[in-house]
């Protein structure tokens, strides 16, 4: 028998949702009634040590059965076909949902068939199982002409899942001023999620640097605020703590998953 990902018997108790993070953005949920959600599922095999922090991918797709895939944009580390292929190589019934980019590659560069795809757009919503994603823009379509930022090259959402226990928020890769956009910060609010897996940098610049990942956290109210794009590649890397570290003691509290394992969330 092929070794499998943990998750694939792992008993998930009502009311919560394992969230498995792999390193960058890439994700795998579970819910309790087993449907498994991947977001972003990227495991380049070719990992040349001058890009790459680890020399293997945290994952061999036919490892973990997958039920949905979600992709937030159409960049290569984000809607990566490699993967993608591999999936739906070993899981042909997976459904692969995302902006039309995403989903025009997809098409164009795997087998995946276009019955089960699902191209979606901020203020969607689309089930998955006992799940729902509600689709969100990470960046604006039209940039923020007023802090000077162009508009983005494709669209860029993220997504607020509601399970049957917590609802989760992935921020996918924000706009630097994020926090600034009442109408960007609104449509996340007013699904309530509970904890946020948020896109950050110190230094960079196209994403909110940690003071503004902090406010990000506290104008959306999370219980729980989890750093990601991050372990992955040589370039553009930060150190998690450090990021923690800028959160007041009235929070909201951050939480850290070790690259390549999983949380039951809430624990």
């Amino acid at each position: 028998l092929p070794y499998m990902h943990t998750l694939t018997d792992l008993k998930v108790p009502a009311g919560s949702v394992a969230i498995h993070w792999f390193e960058q953005s890439t994700f795998a949920l579970k819910d309790a009634h087993g449907t498994i959600v991947q977001i972003d599922p990227y495991f380049p095999r070719n990992r040349p040590a001058e890009r790459f922090i680890h020399a293997q991918p945290p994952l061999d797709e036919a490892d973990l059965p997958t039920n949905y895939i979600l992709l937030t944009h159409d960049h290569g580390d984000h809607t990566c076909v490699e993967s993608i292929e591999r999936i739906q190589q070993a899981y042909p019934q997976v459904r692969v949902i995302g902006p039309e980019e995403s989903i025009d590659r997809v098409l164009s560069e795997t087998k995946v068939k276009p019955q089960n795809t699902t191209t979606i757009m901020a203020g969607d919503s689309v089930e998955m199982d006992e799940m729902t994603a509600y689709v969100v823009y990470a960046k604006p379509p039209t940039g923020d002409p007023a802090a000077g930022i162009k508009p983005p090259d494709v669209t860029h959402l993220g997504y607020v899942i509601k399970t049957d226990g917590p609802t989760l928020y992935f921020s996918g890769d924000p706009i630097h001023t994020f926090p600034d956009h009442a109408d960007l910060i609104k449509d996340v609010l007013k699904r309530k999620p509970d904890i946020g897996f948020l896109t950050n940098h110190p230094t960079e610049g196209e994403f909110p640097f940690y003071a503004g990942s902090v406010q990000m956290a506290r104008k959306l109210q999370l219980k729980h605020a989890a750093p990601s794009h991050y372990a992955c590649f040589v370039k553009r890397d930060y150190n998690p703590q450090e990021w923690a570290a800028q959160f007041e003691p009235d929070g909201p509290p951050t939480l850290i998953i070790p690259r390549n394992s999983h949380i039951i969330y809430p624990q």
